[in-house]
């Protein structure tokens, strides 16, 4: 990468593991990535009563993964997709992107051990090259996919336990990409519902050194035929002052309001109107960053937790204003950085990808104690430095 504030967005090395066995029998729910590999699978690891984890399982997506490139047209890694949510919890299922066949996977949770997937029909061509990023909606029953490449933009299907819809006609977005892209920058970053669920947020990097300004694009959610609900072909693009690469987002609960990230100074707090524009609520620079990118907002703390690939921390932001409440200093472990994560009762769970030759690790941090709790190494052979994504299943749903 040719650009300053993401120039160390380098391959991870990985330290050895500090797990603990805990077995998937008495797993209380899971932890889910990808592999993202060639034959891409979904793998998941057990969550125990502790909160800690545990070896799980892989299962196949029936798709490929792929990378976006550089400017010497090198594989991406790590953050091989650019992107946040290449997969998704919604209910029962798992939602997961195929960037190198341009389909979406669903597959089901086991109601015993849900390490243990099985994959729901047939993975849905998506009508977009290079799709990096995938939200769902349990209420309207709706899964909507990003993608990056040479066609480019948002599409929708329905879902049902006996699998995917067709996916809906292309809402396109003109990123003049290529297939793969050429990233991070001019890439879509983020797709996922409002938190009502009556809105489809996706969030697209700009490029500063071309002038060219990243976007929230905002889709209502509508009454369909039959009683059904789609979403909508038109949508609103808005570009928040202050803003350019806007990367990984979360909805702040209980607010229309959006926590995001932006890979040029840290992260922001966006006011969106009833005109579906977006303004900055909020917003703190983050000394030192290098490219901020992945959000998770903690139940337990209600305040937002971002991480950078090229800083082996987590930084803890009000939901308010996005001031900076506290920096987590997890370099005892030896990550240089983290990527895409998930909170869940007291912790986050954030994932650092390997870099060829250690393994791909999660780290597990008390939000209340701001504490590592555990270093877990991914010992699956499908996972190496291309492993994406972050996504959590939990007995209460």
């Amino acid at each position: 990468m040719q650009y300053s504030f993401l120039s160390l967005m380098l391959a991870v090395a990985l330290p050895g593991a500090m797990g603990r066995p805990s077995g998937a029998q008495s797993a209380r729910g899971a932890v889910y990535l990808i592999s993202n590999a060639q034959a891409n699978s979904v793998v998941s690891l057990a969550i125990g009563a502790d909160g800690t984890l545990s070896k799980g399982s892989s299962t196949s997506t029936g798709g490929a993964g792929s990378n976006a490139v550089d400017a010497a047209n090198l594989p991406e890694t790590p953050d091989a997709l650019a992107s946040q949510s290449s997969l998704t919890v919604a209910g029962k299922f798992v939602f997961a992107v195929n960037a190198g066949s341009n389909t979406l996977s669903m597959l089901k949770i086991n109601k015993n051990d849900p390490t243990k997937l099985t994959l729901v029909g047939k993975p849905a061509a998506i009508p977009a090259e290079f799709p990096t990023t995938v939200g769902a909606s349990v209420k309207n029953k709706l899964v909507c996919v990003g993608a990056s490449g040479a066609t480019a933009g948002v599409s929708c299907a329905s879902f049902s336990n006996k699998g995917l819809g067709q996916m809906d006609t292309l809402r396109p977005f003109e990123l003049n990409q290529t297939t793969p892209p050429v990233g991070p920058l001019n890439t879509v970053s983020q797709v996922f519902f409002s938190d009502d669920q009556s809105k489809v947020f996706t969030t697209v990097k700009g490029d500063p050194t071309q002038n060219n300004t990243g976007f929230l694009a905002t889709f209502p959610v509508q009454q369909g035929g039959c009683g059904g609900v789609t979403v909508a072909r038109a949508g609103t693009q808005s570009s928040p002052k202050g803003t350019a690469v806007l990367f990984g987002s979360s909805t702040i609960p209980g607010s229309s309001d959006l926590f995001v990230t932006d890979a040029s100074f840290g992260g922001a707090v966006l006011a969106v109107d009833d005109a579906n524009t977006a303004t900055i609520k909020g917003q703190a620079a983050i000394d030192g960053q290098k490219a901020t990118c992945w959000v998770a907002i903690s139940p337990a703390t209600c305040t937002a937790f971002v991480t950078d690939v090229g800083t082996n921390r987590l930084v803890e932001m009000s939901v308010a204003d996005a001031s900076i409440q506290n920096v987590i200093d997890l370099s005892v472990n030896g990550d240089p950085g983290l990527i895409d994560l998930k909170a869940a009762g007291n912790f986050i769970y954030a994932l650092s990808p390997g870099n060829g030759t250690t393994p791909s690790a999660v780290t597990v941090l008390d939000a209340i104690s701001k504490k590592q709790v555990q270093h877990f190494q991914v010992t699956d052979g499908s996972v190496d430095k291309n492993a994406m994504g972050m996504a959590v299943f939990t007995a209460a749903g």
